[in-house]
């Protein structure tokens, strides 16, 4: 009998797995309270929906958010069944990510124009021109 992928149950090393992380990464979310897994004796038993908040915690931290963001945003999923206050959140947050991204770009450009003209330079003196 197949079981689908709503109703698989992961070990913290299956899940580990699945997601290409490490097993210590999830006793840290674990710990952040960002992950609540099920007990059988010693073995956490994770969920579903446990895999799928993982995934959003990975992506926000690919993503440059904060922990405590993170956690925010996804215990809103619980409150509000239509997830308009999620959305509202995550909204504000991304908009706000992007600006601080956007400025950090522009930094970034001024910085590799400046290398680049020294780099130039020395290529030239070094060349004897």
């Amino acid at each position: 009998m197949d079981i689908s992928a709503e109703d698989k149950l992961y070990t913290v090393p299956e899940l580990a797995r699945e997601l290409g992380i490490t097993e210590r990464a999830i006793r840290f979310y674990e710990t952040k309270k960002l992950l609540s897994p099920r007990r059988a004796g010693n073995t956490r038993i994770f969920s579903y929906k446990d895999l799928a908040r993982l995934v959003l915690i990975l992506r926000g931290k690919r993503l440059g958010f904060s922990l405590a963001e993170i956690k925010k945003v996804i215990d809103l999923y619980d409150i509000d069944p239509k997830h308009r206050k999620q959305a509202k959140t995550v909204l504000k947050r991304v908009n706000d990510r992007i600006s601080i991204l956007e400025e950090q770009k522009k930094e970034l450009d001024i910085a590799l124009n400046e290398l680049n003209a020294i780099k130039n330079n020395c290529t030239k003196i070094l060349n004897g021109k």
